[in-house]
């Protein structure tokens, strides 16, 4: 065929071709479901996969060529805390970067209780990354009784259940409680039965963050699988860990506690970070009955000289039961009262301040910071033994526990910037804790079929077109905690319900982003 005849038939081969808008090309493709990579093509048009395969015979605006790289699902983060975070960063950098493309939000009973108007704003900011959202019960309590420190009455029960009822209705995925902070701690077990019973009726799950993830870790497993059998909801179990040096090796009872609810028919899942220290607030140093009833009353009772000795005392007997004599593993990653803590221990910060070294004034250094409005702090308290024999079990998810990232501020968890990557590089390309494909099934289609995160998590036609393109052999957490504000690398590609986020590594400004909303949305 000569050229001039070629050109002559060029328009009409390119009508015959089918077209899409984004080609991707050779890649290395792990669909989600836990199958083993093959190689192929995947097109993509407006916002769906349209098709997957081999030597796919599309014309595309836009081909990439995956060779030797990994083409993946976006990465679904099931436990997040974005919540004011979303208009000062919304390109959500340390989430694009680590391959997350969808996150779930209102965790440990933290949420906004108006979730339509949630979702309006969602809508107004344009986010880099979608958006699903629990209800978050430490929130509808302080909505009806404040911080107080008793048992709801039955009428304030009934302004609950409707405050959960109508979360449901505006696309809230299910209920969270977080039961180590002030005021989930002051709550019994029944209340929560109610309200997970309203989130049942319209189909959502139960997400905990146990009362206890230490000492009477058994008990706290055992309080959210009761929630989850009387109230016939799906269990997640936040952040599952053993804290606390006397609790390393726990992990074996604790996950053999989940296979036997999981045979007796609760659906319980776990999610996990791939880290050794946790990160929350300072205050869970204290006795719970210290914290009610706000700022004010935390700073009155501490005022007091009988109050401070029995703190001081409850802090010495917890520090003891880790078989510490410091307050070392307690490390102040945000102080707004004096950025100078910021990455420093509380046992370096009592000797800055010219205190002697024992316990007993560290305790009291502590409760300097509770009384000027409290710390984030990260605590170094599990081993790596169980962290990857929790790894290792088939349901179990992968999440960060973290808001997005502002680039320098303060010294947080470097869990916000690498969860993933971490996973990636560190345990399954150096240490084989488990394969390539059982880790991005984790991160992908395990999630969002839990949280009936319909058309995500799979490389398959009619799927939202979110997708990550990595190299196996580079991806890599590059955040520490000496230096936590460090972007993953190795990730070269994202795209979000079909548009390119990451080009060749680099953020585009792409926000195209969406709320997801839960199956009981009217």
């Amino acid at each position: 065929m000569n050229k001039f005849l070629l050109i002559l038939l060029f328009p009409a081969l390119l009508k015959a071709q089918e077209r899409c808008d984004i080609l991707i090309r050779n890649g290395k493709i792990i669909d989600g479901t836990g199958n083993n990579w093959y190689y192929g093509d995947i097109a993509v048009k407006g916002d769906m996969i349209i098709k997957t395969g081999r030597g796919l015979a599309f014309y595309a605006a836009r081909v990439i060529d995956a060779g030797g790289l990994i083409v993946a699902p976006g990465f679904i983060d099931v436990h997040t805390h974005i919540e004011g975070d979303e208009e000062k960063v919304p390109a959500a950098e340390s989430f694009i970067y680590d391959g997350v493309t969808t996150v779930v939000t209102g965790n440990c009973g933290a949420s906004n209780v108006d979730i339509a108007a949630y979702f309006k704003k969602l809508d107004s900011i344009h986010l880099s990354i979608n958006v699903a959202t629990l209800i978050g019960h430490n929130d509808v309590r302080k909505s009806v009784m404040g911080r107080a420190n008793r048992d709801a009455t039955p009428e304030e029960i009934r302004l609950m259940e409707l405050l959960v009822e109508r979360a449901m209705k505006e696309g809230a995925v299910g209920l969270s409680t977080g039961l180590i902070y002030i005021p989930g701690t002051y709550t019994k077990t029944p209340e929560i039965i109610d309200l997970a019973k309203v989130a049942a009726r319209y189909h959502g799950v139960y997400a905990s963050h146990m009362r206890n993830e230490g000492d009477k870790v058994r008990d706290a497993i055992n309080e959210a699988l009761t929630i989850g059998r009387e109230a016939k909801i799906p269990v997640e179990i936040s952040h599952f860990k053993v804290s606390g040096q006397q609790n390393w090796g726990r992990s074996k009872e604790t996950l053999g506690i989940i296979d036997a609810a999981r045979k007796e028919g609760i659906e319980v899942t776990i999610d996990q970070y791939p880290y050794t220290a946790s990160s929350t607030s300072i205050s869970t140093l204290l006795p719970d009955e210290i914290l009610a009833d706000g700022q004010d009353s935390i700073v009155n009772r501490l005022q007091r000289p009988e109050v401070k000795k029995y703190v001081v005392r409850y802090m010495i007997q917890q520090l003891k039961k880790r078989k510490l004599k410091h307050f070392s593993y307690a490390v102040v990653a945000s102080y707004k009262a004096d950025s100078t803590y910021n990455g420093k221990s509380i046992e370096q910060i009592n000797l800055m301040q010219g205190r002697k070294h024992r316990m007993k004034e560290e305790a009291a250094t502590v409760i300097d910071i509770m009384m000027n409005g409290g710390a984030g702090a990260v605590f170094h308290g599990m081993s790596e033994d169980d962290v990857t024999r929790i790894m290792q079990y088939p349901f179990n998810m992968f999440a960060c526990d973290a808001a997005i990232r502002v680039w320098n501020e303060g010294m947080p968890h470097p869990r916000g910037y690498g969860t993933n990557a971490r996973v990636l590089g560190k345990y399954v390309r150096e240490e084989k804790v488990i394969s390539l494909e059982e880790a991005v099934r984790r991160m992908t289609s395990l999630p969002a079929q839990k949280f009936q995160l319909n058309h995500r998590g799979m490389l398959t036609p009619g799927m939202f077109a979110d997708i990550v393109i990595f190299d196996e052999n580079k991806v890599k957490d590059m955040a520490t905690f000496e230096k936590p504000h460090a972007y993953s690398v190795g990730i070269k590609y994202v795209m979000v319900n079909g548009k390119i986020t990451v080009d060749e590594g680099k953020h585009t400004g792409t926000r195209n982003g969406m709320p997801i909303y839960g199956p009981g949305k009217e």
